[in-house]
This record gives C-alpha cells, sequence and structure tokens, in this order.
C-alpha cells in the first residue's frame, strides 16, 4: 500500500513592522525570568510538534537487457527488481524460517560447472524468424495456448530426456517476448509439456490469478536466475528464485498460483520474500561472491517452487568458479529474513511498483 503524503502546517507570517522588530530585539522582564527558569530546569521549553515528514518510496531498479538482445528482463519498476533493503519484516518471518529448517540449513546454489552439460537452468535467444509449433500441454487450462518458438536448438535443463523438471526458456528477440516451458519434451515431431507460459518482458502485466506458468508460482523462471554475466559484471539487479519443501496453499503478490502441500499459514506461502541481513560479513570473499550477497540483501530471494529447501537457482553455465560456488554453499538460512513487499504494490494484476524515479546507476565493480 502506498504511503499518502505528510500533512503539512502554514508557514508562519513574518510581520515587518518596527515595532514588531523592536519586540523581538528587546525581550521583556517575565519574558527573560521565564527564560531563565527554563536554563535551570525549572521549566520545560514547549516545542511545536514538526509534521513527520512522509519517507520517500524506494528507488526503481535496473533493468540491463539480456545478452544477445535488446530486450529488458521486465521493466526498472517491475517487482523483480525492486530494492527491499528498507523494507519491514514481515509477521511470519520466524514461523516460515522455522518451517523452512533455516537453524540447521546452508544456501545451495542449484547450478555451476559439471562438464558436459551445465548444471543449472539454460535459456536460448531465438530471432523472429525462427519456426514456432504447438504444444501439448497437461495443464492446458492454465497455459498459454500459441505457437512456441522450439526446435532441435532449444536448450532444455538437464538436457531432453533427463526426466528432471526440463524447463526450457526461450527469448524472441525481435519481439521481446519470452516463452516457457515445464517438462518439454518431443514424441516424434510433436511438442508436449506439462504446463507453458509466455510474457511481454516490457511489461508488468501478470498472469490470470490462479494460474501456474512453468514455475509453482506462477512467475517467469528467467528474470529470477542468478546470470553468469551479470555477475562478472559486478551487478545483479534483480531478487532470485529458490526453493523449499514445504509450502502453505497460498501465494502472495507478485505470484498468482500456489502447490503447497499444507494448509498453515505459518510455512511459507509461493511468493514469500526474503532477504540476506545487512549485517552479514562479507570480510574475506571473493568480489564475485560479493555481488550476489549484495544483490540478495537488496533485491531478495523469491519463494517460486517446491524442491529441496533453501536452493537458490542459476543459469546453466561452465564458467561458474568453483570458489563463488563455495563460498556462496556457506551462507547460513539463518542470516535471511522474510520482508514484507506489500508496500510496493500498485495493482494485484501487476508487477510495477511504487518507487521514485530510476536514479543513473553508478558504474558496476568489475573484478580484476
Amino acid at each position: 500500500m502506498a504511503e499518502g503524503a505528510g500533512s503539512t502546517r502554514p508557514a508562519l507570517q513574518r510581520r515587518d513592522g518596527p515595532a514588531d522588530a523592536d519586540r523581538m530585539r528587546k525581550p521583556t522582564a517575565r519574558t527573560a525570568a521565564l527564560c531563565a527558569l527554563v536554563s535551570v530546569g525549572f521549566l520545560t521549553a514547549a516545542t511545536p510538534h514538526a509534521p513527520r515528514p512522509t519517507p520517500p518510496p524506494p528507488p526503481l531498479g535496473t533493468s540491463a537487457p539480456l545478452p544477445g538482445t535488446s530486450c529488458p528482463v521486465f521493466p526498472a519498476d517491475s517487482i523483480w527488481h525492486a530494492n527491499v533493503s528498507a523494507l519491514p519484516v514481515h509477521p511470519r518471518s520466524a514461523q516460515w524460517l522455522s518451517h523452512m529448517q533455516a537453524s540447521t540449513r546452508s544456501l545451495h546454489p542449484d547450478f555451476g560447472p559439471s562438464g558436459g552439460v551445465p548444471y543449472g537452468i539454460p535459456f536460448t535467444v531465438v530471432a523472429g524468424s525462427h519456426a514456432k509449433v504447438p504444444v501439448t500441454f497437461d495443464y492446458a487450462s492454465e497455459s498459454d495456448r500459441v505457437p512456441y518458438p522450439l526446435g532441435p536448438d532449444t536448450l532444455i535443463e538437464g538436457g531432453a530426456g533427463s526426466g528432471g523438471d526440463m524447463h526450457a526458456l526461450v527469448v524472441d528477440a525481435s519481439t521481446c517476448r519470452l516463452y516457457e516451458t515445464w517438462d518439454t519434451r518431443q514424441s516424434g515431431s510433436a511438442w508436449l509439456a506439462g504446463s507453458g507460459a509466455t510474457w511481454d518482458l516490457h511489461s508488468d502485466a501478470l498472469r490470470t490469478a490462479g494460474w501456474t506458468s512453468a514455475d509453482a508460482a506462477g512467475l517467469a523462471i528467467l528474470p529470477g536466475l542468478l546470470r553468469y554475466d551479470e555477475v562478472l559484471a559486478g551487478n545483479v539487479d534483480h531478487a532470485i528464485r529458490f526453493t523449499t519443501n514445504v509450502s502453505d496453499r497460498s501465494y502472495l503478490w507478485p505470484a498468482r498460483h500456489q502447490a503447497g502441500s499444507v494448509s498453515d499459514p505459518t510455512y511459507p506461502p509461493m511468493g514469500a520474500w526474503f532477504r540476506l541481513k545487512a549485517g552479514y560479513s562479507t570480510v574475506g570473499l571473493s568480489a564475485q561472491t560479493i555481488t550476489v550477497i549484495n544483490a540478495m540483501k537488496n533485491h531478495g530471494l523469491v519463494l517460486a517452487d517446491n524442491g529441496s529447501p533453501w536452493y537458490f537457482q542459476g543459469t546453466a553455465d561452465n564458467r561458474w568458479p568453483d570458489q563463488v560456488i563455495s563460498e556462496l554453499k556457506r551462507i547460513p538460512a539463518s542470516a535471511f529474513e522474510a520482508v514484507d513487499v506489500s508496500s510496493l504494490q500498485v495493482s494485484a494484476n501487476s508487477g510495477q511498483t511504487v518507487g521514485a524515479p530510476a536514479t543513473p546507476t553508478p558504474t558496476p565493480h568489475r573484478p580484476r
């Protein structure tokens, strides 16, 4: 909920007459006596209550183009890019953390070098001329039933036929439209998937309330992936997608869908937002790890799917340094807290956030 403008009192009118000016320069004997009493502590000077200033809205984030395209990964005012570092702690933070094994778990990067097919979620960039094919969905009623630009060049999580989540994320660079499918597979020449969704990367529009996507939370996957190119550049400008094993049968904005196994609000719902506490130390860590930690402090983690607790997702890229992966694995889950992002909401059906005009982005630190 956006904060309203604070009230102000009318300015005091100045008197310019010589008699009034003389009174200001020469206090009366009574006034002098009262001042003396105040100075020795017998009276307390009354100070008028100044109007409480309205805190400024958080600044908008940035949205650097996706490599290989001129497309933003959603607008700069999207919740994905919001700075949540100053938002209030969610009232259920401690309860949610207790049901996510936060006291005994550490973060787990769900990506990294593995030789052969890299570990993580890949994405494919295609031209507008790429052929589009019909897809048959298991959950057709909540999928976008349009042709998808899938083909032999499409990168699939884990590889085709791997039996995992087999997400396929494809960006049409000419239209800046994102296509995502889950459980993506082929049967002969036909394409099949569990579910599918598309987004205009220039738009803040959310999916229909109650609809899934290629993710349990009904959100896009691509904007929540940690990418090596942005870590290398020293600036991760968005929240990061992560999972937990047991969630409530509910969802919070900006999520649109739930896939919970319990009806208990002390368990986290889809769309729950978490941030790394500001005091978490970065002493002795690599510059690239610090870049990721800063993103977790400023933009946070968003609960987007069910899976192993505190697994967070990144792109499939063999360039991920072992040192960064190792350092990220040492961050304790107990160093996080849930935050309430509801004050950023402009509309229940939009990912747009309340914010001030974007300020110039400083030149990112590029580690040597």
